[in-house]
C-alpha cells in the first residue's frame, strides 16, 4: 500500500511538472501570456514608466508571441508585463509566473540545469565602466576601488576569473538592478561599473551628461543573451525558436538591431552608438543556443 501511494504521489508529481512545462497549452486555454521585462538593462529591455516596456528584447518578443497567437488560432492574445530581476528572473521563470523572459539573460551550463534559452540573439562583450575623468584605463587599477555589480549576475565572477585580475584587490558594491548600479558609479560610491557592454552603453546614453562616462579596458568575456523559457517544454521552445530564425533569415532581427541600437530612442531620443558585433552576426546567420562556455573555448 506504501509504495503504491509513493507511486501515485511520483505520479501525480511528474503530472503537475508537464502541466506546469506545455506553455502551449496554458497561453490557448488563458488567451494570456506573462512577459518578463527588465526596468533598466540599456536598450534590451527597460520601462517608460506607467507599466510600459520597450527594447530590442521586448520588439522581439512581441514579435514572437504574435506568431504563437497565429500557431494558437487566437483571436486575441493579451500579453502581460512582469518586471523581474538578476535575482529572480529564473524562480519566476520555473514557477510558471513568468511564460517567456525578454531580459539580458545569459545562457549559460549553469542556468541550463534550470531553464531553457531560445536561440541566441545577441552576443554580449563584458567590459568595465568608469567615469571619464578617472583615470582608470584597466583591470589592474582596481586595487581598492569599489567596484559595482547587478545582484545575481555573472560579470564581477567573470572579472575575478580573468587573467589579467590576478593579485587585483577590490571591493564589490551590490545595485539590486542596473539602473541602481549604476547610480552607484555616477554617485560616486563606486569608482567602476562591470556589466554587458550594451547595458553599460544604454545606461550612459540616458545618463544628464552621456560624456562624464566612458568604457575602458579589454574585453572581459563573451556572453550568448537569450531569450529564457521553462526547461523540458520543447513544443514552446520550437514555437519561439522558429519564430526567430524566420526573423533572422529576413534581416527583421538586424532591423531591429539598427532600430535600438543605433537610432535615436526613447524617452530621451538618444543613441546608444553600437553596431552589432561579429559574434552576434554569426548567430543570426547560424542559429544555436550554444551556452557561454562554447565561446569560450574558441
Amino acid at each position: 500500500m506504501k509504495k503504491t501511494l509513493i507511486l501515485a504521489a511520483a505520479l501525480l508529481a511528474v503530472g503537475a511538472a508537464q502541466a506546469q512545462s506545455d506553455t502551449l497549452k496554458k497561453i490557448k486555454d488563458s488567451a494570456s501570456v506573462t512577459m518578463g521585462v527588465r526596468e533598466s538593462s540599456g536598450a534590451l529591455s527597460y520601462t517608460l514608466g506607467d507599466g510600459k516596456f520597450t527594447g530590442f528584447h521586448v520588439e522581439l518578443c512581441q514579435q514572437v508571441l504574435g506568431d504563437v497567437q497565429k500557431q494558437l488560432g487566437l483571436a486575441k492574445l493579451d500579453v502581460k508585463y512582469q518586471p523581474v530581476t538578476s535575482q529572480n528572473r529564473i524562480p519566476l521563470v520555473q514557477n510558471g509566473t513568468v511564460d517567456i523572459e525578454c531580459g539580458s539573460t545569459t545562457n549559460n551550463a549553469s542556468r541550463q540545469k534550470d531553464v531553457s534559452f531560445a536561440v541566441t540573439t545577441f552576443v554580449e562583450e563584458v567590459r568595465i565602466a568608469v567615469k571619464a575623468n578617472s583615470g582608470i584605463t584597466g583591470i589592474e587599477q582596481l586595487t581598492g576601488k569599489n567596484v559595482a555589480t547587478t545582484t545575481g549576475t555573472t560579470s564581477v565572477q567573470t572579472l575575478r576569473k580573468h587573467e589579467r585580475a590576478n593579485g587585483v584587490n577590490f571591493n564589490e558594491v551590490y545595485g539590486k538592478d542596473h539602473a541602481d548600479s549604476f547610480l552607484l558609479l555616477e554617485s560616486g560610491r563606486a569608482d567602476a561599473f562591470v556589466m554587458d557592454g550594451a547595458i553599460l552603453a544604454g545606461n550612459i546614453a540616458k545618463a544628464k551628461n552621456p560624456a562624464d562616462f566612458k568604457l575602458v579596458g579589454e574585453v572581459l568575456s563573451v556572453e550568448p543573451i537569450a531569450i529564457m523559457i521553462r526547461k523540458d517544454d520543447p513544443a514552446f521552445k520550437k514555437a519561439v525558436d522558429d519564430a526567430l530564425k524566420s526573423r533572422m533569415k529576413s534581416g527583421e532581427v538586424a532591423r531591429l538591431w539598427t532600430k535600438w541600437f543605433e537610432q535615436p530612442i526613447p524617452p530621451t531620443n538618444t543613441k546608444v552608438g553600437m553596431a552589432a558585433n561579429e559574434n552576434t552576426k554569426s548567430a543570426w546567420a547560424n542559429p544555436n543556443d550554444k551556452p557561454m562556455e562554447d565561446y569560450a573555448k574558441k
